[in-house]
């Protein structure tokens, strides 16, 4: 299966770049040529660097037109986790993708890389013999990088498109269009659910970060991982938003001022059990390819709580939580979406904007205000 060919479509109906290129950072030769192969399978991609360790990178960056690093957590040298900030600080517009086997350890270091401006994460084969034999890891690593390729030379684009006349560069600043908002919903919510996927980390911890403290809504959140991965993050916007936060095992209370995180591999869910409103996990079909997915969480929260519901979407690739926000909207309910600007990858949030879904489409540093405002609202 190719996912190159010459202007590729992308998921919100975008024409994707003819060549994106990579370069892939790893210790041992052997995954790195595997991976090499990998990517230079496909059409659209090309593999323009190939090191062994961070200080070669950050080497090559400065010589190499570079839009996708494919970057290894554990080298000699200069690791990883060293090596991100001093690539990003050579070239901003750079898309990182980190690169490890799926152990708690490591699953804790991408996330601290996603908090430092990595772009995505990969969990990576734990032998050169499964890497050798995974297509699943090709094409997940292909799509991530032309995604992430395209969002790259974009963002190139638009900061030298804002170049002022003495030849300073302002930071990008985009009028997103194509999509008309609607009215928000007339009801105080008594809920906020959040789906995300690909920069949803980072925009997790900005928002958490920034949200009121006295906000008392409950929180469901829907963010595309692996199951290593979940716990920890639930883990750290606990430590950041400083209130109770969780990765949901099931039969959870809904508790106000408290956030509940779907586990990888599973579906979240909410159910009414008499008085109280209770979590429930599902082994159901993966939706839009993805488990846990938004959208089955969202048609549950509808079916609890009607109108009374405040859905935001963040940064992620593909449409997923897009039917899901029609429920939220049929039902009387708000969704809010990130901005262009602002988002990793304008997929997720793209889909519900410019299906008319959105009462605001809003930079990520100006959404923990509007859903405080939103959420103090009197009833109608």
């Amino acid at each position: 299966m190719s996912f190159g060919g010459k202007n590729k479509v992308n998921q919100i109906g975008q024409t994707a770049p003819d060549t994106v290129r990579v370069m892939i950072v790893d210790d041992s030769a052997v995954i790195r040529g595997l991976t090499k192969r990998m990517i230079e399978a496909e059409p659209n991609l090309s593999v323009v660097s190939s090191v062994g360790d961070g200080e070669q990178a950050v080497r090559a960056i400065k010589r190499e037109e570079v839009d996708v690093v494919v970057l290894d957590i554990e080298m000699p040298r200069m690791d990883g986790l060293t090596a991100l900030p001093l690539l990003i600080a050579e070239k901003p517009e750079l898309r990182i993708i980190m690169s490890s086997t799926l152990t708690t350890r490591n699953a804790d270091i991408s996330l601290r890389a996603l908090s430092m401006g990595a772009a995505d994460y990969i969990p990576k084969p734990t032998s050169t013999k499964d890497l050798h034999g995974s297509d699943d890891f090709r094409k997940v690593l292909v799509e991530k990088i032309l995604v992430l390729g395209e969002a790259a030379q974009r963002s190139r684009s638009r900061i030298a498109g804002h170049s002022s006349q003495a030849g300073t560069v302002r930071k990008a600043k985009i009028a997103s269009s194509g999509f008309s908002l609607r009215a928000a919903g007339r009801l105080t919510p008594d809920i906020l659910a959040i789906g995300s996927s690909t920069g949803g980390p980072q925009a997790l911890f900005e928002f958490f970060k920034a949200i009121d403290p006295g906000y008392s809504l409950p929180i469901v959140v829907t963010q595309h991982m692996p199951a290593t991965f979940t716990k920890i993050l639930a883990d750290h916007i606990g430590a950041i938003s400083k209130r109770p936060c969780v990765e949901a095992s099931g039969g959870e209370v809904i508790t106000k001022g408290h956030v509940y995180v779907a586990p990888g591999g599973k579906h979240m869910l909410l159910e009414n059990n008499g008085p109280r409103v209770v979590i429930k996990l599902s082994d159901s079909p993966p939706e839009n390819f993805c488990q846990p997915a938004v959208d089955p969480m969202l048609r549950s929260v509808v079916e609890v709580y009607g109108s009374r519901v405040l859905t935001l979407i963040f940064t992620g690739m593909g449409q997923d939580g897009m039917k899901g926000c029609e429920s939220v909207v049929a039902a009387g309910g708000t969704v809010i979406g990130q901005d262009e600007a602002t988002s990793i990858v304008w997929g997720m949030p793209g889909a519900v904007a410019t299906h008319g879904l959105c009462s605001a489409v809003l930079p990520l540093g100006k959404i923990a205000g509007y859903v405080s405002n939103f959420a103090n609202r009197s009833a109608a």
